[in-house]
């Protein structure tokens, strides 16, 4: 297969294309696109939010396209569960019809989990759920659903990286009231629909690679439980009986002499 989705479809106005003439829009083309600040306002509020919550837990229906080798395109559902403590807490649950993992992280380690095939590996962690996203991304190229959301606004990188920010208007996600809005960066547009009032949640989350021509999409809607119950013993992993454990390799680790 080739590489599935990284990240919203681009919209082609062939009927306003074909009246305009070539000229201008050659010209227009070549025009920054307009990057509304009041778009990557609604980023920073809702950013700065989330980085307020310290015990949530947040459930989501996704759908995500994969492309053949051939070029079909083909789309599985999933569901993804999030639990959250902070400073130190996380539970996480990604589920498809091709595969479910569970990830654990009690503030000294990090596990990840394959329930069908009862494998996991264990590796230790830093102090933090910030540290310790950023830190099993680094090494071990495992990205934890959700985490770009929660990480907007700390990373000036990110700002830069956006070459084009709109407001849409309002929308519903299911019955509560969002504000819509599209962004672009190289190779990627990207939807997201934040949630009126005094809790700016992120509702829905669409993300289309632009830089393939399948253009494949991922699309999150999200469910929040601002005040779970949550207990010790949901984040900390114990082997259920006829697991194994094994190793994860870093990715900059080298391979062994002789392999």
């Amino acid at each position: 297969m080739r590489k599935p989705w990284t990240e919203l479809p681009r919209i082609v106005l062939l009927a306003a294309l074909l009246a305009v003439p070539a000229a201008a829009t050659a010209a227009a083309a070549q025009e920054p696109p307009a990057v509304d600040p009041a778009a990557l306002s609604a980023l920073d509020r809702m950013g700065a939010y989330l980085r307020t919550l310290t015990s949530f837990e947040v459930r989501s229906r996704t759908t995500l396209d994969d492309v053949l080798d051939s070029g079909q395109k083909l789309q599985f559902d999933g569901t993804a569960h999030l639990r959250v403590r902070r400073p130190d807490r996380l539970w996480a649950e990604v589920a498809s019809d091709r595969k479910v993992r569970e990830l654990f992280y009690d503030g000294k380690n990090f596990t990840v989990y394959g329930p069908r095939n009862k494998l996991y590996a264990t590796v230790p962690a830093p102090a933090t759920v910030g540290e310790m996203i950023t830190a099993v991304e680094e090494r071990y190229g495992l990205v934890l659903p959700l985490a770009d959301l929660f990480r907007w606004g700390t990373d000036p990188h990110q700002r830069d990286a956006i070459r084009a920010a709109v407001y849409v208007g309002p929308a519903h996600v299911g019955d509560d009231p969002c504000e819509q809005f599209a962004f672009r960066q190289e190779g990627i547009d990207w939807q997201v629909w934040i949630q009126k009032g005094d809790f700016p949640l992120p509702r829905k989350l669409v993300i289309t690679t632009t830089d393939d021509e399948a253009q494949p999409q991922y699309t999150a809607v999200l469910e929040w439980n601002l005040a779970p119950a949550l207990r010790d013993e949901m984040f900390t992993f114990t082997p259920p009986p006829g697991s194994n454990r094994i190793a994860i390799r870093e990715l900059t680790a080298e391979p062994a002499p002789n392999q």
